[in-house]
């Protein structure tokens, strides 16, 4: 499967669209310093093959915005996708940990982001975020059978193999099940990521929605503090 390929140009998508407003959270910077912080160069510097995401890359918002979004509007509209969470996950979710870290949390390290990985690595976690983003962009049941043509669709358009289609139309279907989706994580890191990417997509003043993140909450097995923490970088990502 070619996963990593497709979460690095929706993260493209998510980049071109989030820091175009005003007192948003850098998420270039961020992404940068966290390289430093590891002892890498710019994460954000690389373009094609390079394990950076090039967060200036603008490629449109058909594929991002049918695959979190659906047929709602609000969602296609930005008003509640967290595009910046998106753009900027395996950082903003790093960042999270530390700031939980100083507040007292006793979330675990472990891991690296998803921005500093390569090879099979990067290809499971990229999968495991996939997963986490149709799972919760189903989480209204509102998704029916031609918003699933459509959505493969636009998968395909990005480039998805043969493999990847078919294993996007299994989760399309597969039943919404918060403890099968947190026993894919792979570290402690991966678990903060697939939390991130689900609060970008989900509304939470949907009571079903807000329910699927709290249930994915507990079986990630997050502290509170460390889940407040991912969703208020959330919001101020963009």
């Amino acid at each position: 499967m070619n996963a990593s390929k497709i979460l690095e140009q929706l993260m493209r998508q998510a980049g071109g669209k989030s820091g175009s407003g005003s007192g948003g959270v850098d998420v270039k910077g961020m992404l940068d310093g966290l390289s430093r912080q590891l002892g890498g160069g710019s994460a954000t510097g690389q373009q094609g093959g390079g394990s950076g995401v090039d967060v200036k890359s603008l490629l449109g918002g058909g594929a991002l915005g049918l695959l979190v979004g659906s047929k709602r509007g609000r969602k296609l509209g930005g008003k509640a996708l967290k595009y910046g969470a998106i753009a900027g996950v395996g950082a903003l979710a790093w960042k999270a940990w530390q700031n939980s870290r100083d507040k007292g949390g006793d979330a675990a390290d472990g891991g690296d982001p998803v921005e500093r990985l390569g090879g099979q690595a990067r290809e499971r976690r990229s999968l495991e975020l996939l997963q986490a983003m149709i799972m919760a962009a189903r989480a209204d049941g509102h998704i029916d059978d031609q918003e699933r043509e459509l959505i493969a669709g636009q998968i395909d358009a990005l480039g998805a193999d043969r493999e990847l289609h078919d294993w996007v139309e299994r989760q399309m279907q597969a039943p919404l099940d918060a403890q099968a989706l947190a026993d894919e994580v792979d570290s402690p890191q991966a678990a903060r990521e697939m939390y991130l990417v689900s609060v970008a997509v989900i509304d939470d003043q949907n009571p079903m929605e807000r329910a699927w993140l709290d249930q994915l909450g507990q079986a990630l097995a997050l502290p509170r503090e460390l889940t407040g923490e991912l969703e208020r970088q959330a919001r101020e990502a963009d």
